[in-house]
């Protein structure tokens, strides 16, 4: 728990508990579906080990969240409290795509980005078979330029080395122009006209592949332009 407020009013009880660094987000994981340490750390991945720990155990003990152990496999699973803050993140989400301004260099991670969007995959509109997605982000660290989504069995899969599988569609783009496209900013077509993404593959691939993601609620909310 954070330090009182010492006030009555429930808004200063639930940031005693909220407030602190990296809350919020965890909830935004585990909201988003994720239920195991090491997928929740590929959600948050500057949130070191030993803080997650920390902080899965305040929401415990607030009741929140239950541990629950099956064998040797550990999930962390939201009560009714927790899913109860589920309008609360999504409104936070809508307010800050609304009237936050841009985004700078070090709020674009290849990794975050890729884990997102293998998690937001219409698979039903993906083909049945194998589909691996191999993307060139240019303008990333050296080290994290190339990246690989693999589709299969109503499963995805994030690969920063080559799978070995054979590739269904390439995607050269900006790092900060996918992220736009993510977050709404930016249509895909529009991308494409601009030349900011080219794509290389069999026509009916490259034209499909938008509509194999779903992207965030908050993609769709009207931005207002914020002077300054």
């Amino acid at each position: 728990m954070g330090a009182p407020y010492y006030q009555f009013c429930p808004v200063a009880k639930a940031m005693e508990l909220l407030d602190e660094r990296w809350t919020m987000l965890l909830l935004r994981e585990m909201l988003a579906g994720t239920e195991h340490f090491n997928d929740l750390r590929r959600g948050l991945p500057r949130m070191s080990p030993t803080l997650l720990s920390h902080r899965l155990d305040q929401l415990q003990r607030a009741g929140l969240i239950d541990r629950v152990r099956q064998g040797t496999d550990v999930r962390y699973v939201l009560t009714q409290a927790g899913f109860e803050l589920r309008p609360v993140v999504e409104q936070l989400s809508m307010w800050g795509i609304r009237w936050i301004g841009e985004l700078g260099d070090a709020d674009l991670d290849p990794k975050l980005l890729l884990w997102d969007m293998h998690r937001n995959i219409d698979h039903l509109t993906v083909p049945a078979a194998r589909t691996v997605i191999a993307l060139l982000f240019p303008d990333a660290h050296p080290a994290q330029r190339r990246w690989w989504l693999v589709i299969q069995d109503g499963d995805a899969d994030v690969c920063d080395a080559d799978p070995g599988y054979e590739v269904s569609v390439e995607v050269q783009c900006s790092l900060r122009a996918m992220t736009r496209f993510w977050r709404g900013d930016i249509e895909w077509a529009t991308l494409l006209l601009t030349g900011d993404a080219t794509t290389i593959g069999p026509r009916h691939l490259r034209q499909a592949l938008p509509s194999w993601f779903t992207r965030p609620a908050y993609a769709g909310v009207p931005r207002v332009a914020v002077a300054g």
